[in-house]
């Protein structure tokens, strides 16, 4: 994923702009949804990028293609007050927008008005074609919702998996949950400059039948 094109990265910024954005509202809104404050007194119900980007996150996903924003915080027992799966939902909403987004973005090509081909085509000009752009939108898109499904802190992933196992199992999660963030940082980051590349083994296969599902 690390493709400096002049083209490539003025998408990926585009991206990031729209699907953190996005990303991060979903929570807080659905949070909100669920009578919990936290997110609109933090500022977070909100669409302005600046708000929610963070900016190492924000430059993993420009020049590696996958990254994060800053978590939305939210308030566990104001949630458990209206619905016991209410964090379940709530976590579930990030990731579930940015499909929403990638589907949205295949229409053209189901419709015929882009060439997929053209998506993949390397061009020697700054602006992106309109298929390169939305190749880098559905791709980016699926990559943020899968990656956010991976069951370690600050992921989304780890609040579905302690939502939706038994209690003892979760209670052992969340004596991981210290842990996640330098666990993270080991697979992501570390791992891969010793040619060990958890993350795209976890993350590709999907994307590809996903990617192949939606553009077809």
């Amino acid at each position: 994923m690390f493709n400096l094109e002049p083209s490539v990265l003025i998408s990926r910024i585009i991206v990031l702009l729209v699907a953190f954005t996005i990303h991060e509202f979903a929570h807080a809104w659905t949070a909100t949804q669920f009578g919990d404050d936290t997110p609109r007194l933090y500022g977070r119900l909100s669409l302005n990028p600046m708000v929610h980007l963070d900016p190492m996150g924000s430059l993993m996903l420009i020049f590696a293609g996958f990254g994060w924003a800053k978590p939305v915080p939210v308030n566990p027992y104001a949630l458990e007050k209206r619905s016991s799966s209410a964090l379940l939902w709530v976590s579930l909403a990030g990731p579930m927008s940015n499909f929403l987004l990638a589907i949205l973005a295949a229409i053209p090509f189901k419709l015929g008005m882009v060439s997929i081909s053209g998506g993949f085509s390397s061009t020697r000009g700054i602006i992106p074609t309109p298929a390169q752009f939305l190749v880098e939108f559905i791709s980016i898109n699926l990559i943020l919702m899968l990656f956010n499904m991976i069951p370690l802190a600050p992921l989304d992933g780890e609040k579905i998996i302690v939502s939706i196992l038994p209690p003892n199992m979760a209670q052992m999660w969340d004596g991981i949950r210290p842990y996640g963030p330098i666990i993270l940082i080991v697979i992501a980051i570390v791992l891969p400059m010793f040619g060990i590349d958890l993350i795209g083994k976890i993350i590709y296969p999907p994307l590809q039948a996903l990617f192949r599902m939606l553009v077809g």
